[in-house]
């Protein structure tokens, strides 16, 4: 398959990521235009306390609505990933991890940014509360790792990136065995 010629130019800076306006030039002449995000990557935690999980209650402004989901949060340019997720995991919940083990990384949406997530398992959490973000409503609530895992596998937890991580974590714990 022929690549096309690609060209961008920003066509808005946010404080953490970019809207970038691209022009795929195809060899046979035709001209697409598209747009993208281009984004410094962000973490997602599966913070583990107990035989439970911290989970934010948390409103999502392009739903219009408060979502389930797992602590998460945007890296900024050049800071370490285990860095990112100790922040956010402090900012979202007011814990820090001991022990944080890589759960693997995913796309988030191919076909609209280049943003890559690093997912953690965070275990051995002790309280160390940091300022959360200006813009972020959240109320932290706690369910058990088997509730979850069923959420997940039923639908109910609709939250993508929450739901795989989930299901990641139970299996590094030997609670799901991989098929």
């Amino acid at each position: 398959m022929t690549q096309p010629t690609i060209r961008r130019r920003l066509a808005w800076q946010g404080p953490s990521w970019s809207l970038l306006e691209a022009e795929l030039v195809y060899p046979d002449g035709v001209v697409l235009r598209r747009g993208l995000i281009d984004h410094p990557g962000s973490v997602l935690l599966v913070p583990l306390l107990g035989e439970t999980v911290l989970l934010l209650r948390q409103y999502r402004l392009a739903l219009d609505r408060t979502i389930l989901e797992l602590p998460a949060g945007t890296r900024r340019p050049d800071e370490p990933w285990e860095a990112c997720a100790q922040r956010e995991l402090g900012e979202e919940t007011g814990y820090r991890a001991g022990r944080l083990e890589s759960l693997g990384a995913i796309w988030l949406a191919p076909g609209l940014s280049n943003e890559r997530m690093a997912l953690f398992l965070a275990r051995d959490l002790q309280p160390d509360p940091l300022p959360g973000d200006r813009d972020e409503a959240i109320e932290l609530t706690r369910l058990p790792l088997a509730e979850l895992v069923r959420r997940a596998l039923d639908g109910e937890l609709e939250d993508a990136k929450s739901g795989l991580a989930v299901l990641r974590a139970a299996v590094r714990l030997g609670g799901l065995a991989p098929a």
